[in-house]
């Protein structure tokens, strides 16, 4: 018999360590819940261990619910690699896409030096031929807009390469947009 979603909540919270739980339930309490819904009360959080909060989210949310609740929470924390493998184990699929696809608008005005990020693709995401096409745009948005052109042939490895070249050449751009 597989795994049921309740079993993949407890291998996922289980990965936290402490600090991370300890945010997780803080935020648990507090974040904006779905019309229907109540958050679950502070006081049955404080002293909850890791089943005691798979118990409540599922007690509280359903499984479908609860998922969702759990991925959001955890891409709230900082844990976005364990928040898209409990994504995976449950079979949910992002109601929002790829960083990447929902900052398109946002990564196209706001990427101000686009030629370090595209050097960290060529070779692995760029061929030759692609690389020299975008570099040869004049401005940044037009690089920028060149390179989504490409994306729609890109998997998920793909992305995430882009994502952290992003991340590792404009930092200070991805954590605004992430809410950091």
């Amino acid at each position: 018999m597989g795994k049921t979603v309740r079993d993949h909540l407890v291998d996922t919270l289980e990965e936290l360590g402490q600090d991370a739980f300890k945010r997780f339930k803080a935020k648990l309490n507090v974040f904006p819940v779905k019309e229907g819904y109540s958050n679950i009360p502070r006081g049955w959080l404080e002293k909850a261990d890791v089943l005691d909060v798979c118990d409540k989210l599922i007690s509280y949310y359903r499984e479908e619910y609860a998922v969702e609740v759990t991925v959001k929470l955890l891409t709230d924390i900082n844990e976005r690699d364990l928040a898209d493998r409990f994504r995976k184990a449950t079979g949910t699929v992002s109601p929002e896409g790829h960083f990447v696809d929902r900052y398109r608008v946002q990564l196209i005005e706001r990427t101000a030096h686009v030629e370090p990020i595209l050097d960290m693709l060529h070779g692995n995401v760029l061929d030759d031929e692609q690389y020299q096409t975008i570099r040869a745009g004049i401005t940044s948005q037009e690089k920028m807009r060149k390179l989504y052109q490409l994306m729609p042939s890109w998997n998920k490895a793909c992305k995430d390469r882009f994502y952290d070249a992003l991340k590792a050449k404009n930092r200070f751009l991805i954590e605004d947009l992430e809410g950091n």
